[in-house]
């Protein structure tokens, strides 16, 4: 009986594993296809507005330090968080 639900367990061990690392897959997939996409667009925006792409990083870095300083300033301050997460 014991061994039973051992093997019973170990199999939905398995099984949750195995969809786990079936779901990274999937992830890693769609990663790798947004990526292209990306790519494919700043290509082809390039092409018709050169300079495009790297304008575009300049704002993004720019939107970035924005939005990292307004977390920064809006961020509650918790004493019991050690400090490198305050």
């Amino acid at each position: 009986m014991i061994q039973e639900d051992n093997e019973q367990a170990t199999k939905k061990s398995r099984a949750i594993l195995d969809q786990l690392k079936t779901l990274k897959q999937e992830d890693e997939t769609l990663y790798n296809i947004l990526a292209v996409d990306v790519w494919a667009l700043a290509k082809t925006m390039d092409e018709f507005q050169p300079g495009f792409w790297s304008a575009f990083m300049k704002n993004r870095e720019k939107a970035l330090k924005r939005f990292i300083a307004e977390v920064i300033k809006n961020k509650p301050a918790d004493p019991k968080r050690p400090p490198f997460l305050r």
